[in-house]
């Protein structure tokens, strides 16, 4: 439903927001989120554009939150790289439907609506503070046993 950019966006943020008030460069936070760094740059400046995070060339510089983790919510992270698209009127521009939306394109739009309340309502605070669940971006790799240990 969303996007890979998106994702991108949330993994670099949700990173950023762990580390707060920290900054790191852009290919640390390459590595740690597993994307692309180059892609990573490009979905950073959308960011940087948007005042979501900041960044500061030279020694000592690096990419951090422009804000709070508690005042940023995933809506804001969302359309600062791909805005949120309602259905106002007949994609499919049938004269017929108008202003009014048949029941498919209702229902969908229903469901963004739902999507874009949710997203509106979590912070990154909330989504770092949640008790019991893994930790975002957590390094999951089992590690891997060569054929020889095994048989040892």
């Amino acid at each position: 439903m969303i996007s890979q950019t998106v994702e991108y966006a949330l993994r670099a943020v949700v990173h950023l927001a762990s580390e707060s008030p920290s900054s790191c460069t852009t290919s640390q936070l390459a590595e740690v989120t597993r994307v692309p760094a180059a892609y990573l740059s490009k979905v950073l400046q959308s960011l940087t554009r948007a005042g979501i995070v900041r960044s500061q060339r030279g020694v000592g510089g690096g990419v951090s939150l422009a804000s709070e983790p508690a005042e940023l919510t995933i809506f804001d992270v969302v359309n600062a790289v791909e805005p949120m698209q309602r259905i106002k009127t007949c994609p499919l521009d049938l004269e017929q439907h108008g202003t009014t939306l048949c029941p498919l394109h209702s229902r969908l739009d229903k469901a963004m609506s739902d999507l874009e309340i949710v997203f509106r309502g979590t912070t990154l605070a909330e989504i770092l503070s949640q008790s019991g669940a893994p930790m975002p971006l957590c390094d999951f790799r089992i590690p891997t046993v060569s054929l020889d240990e095994k048989l040892s």
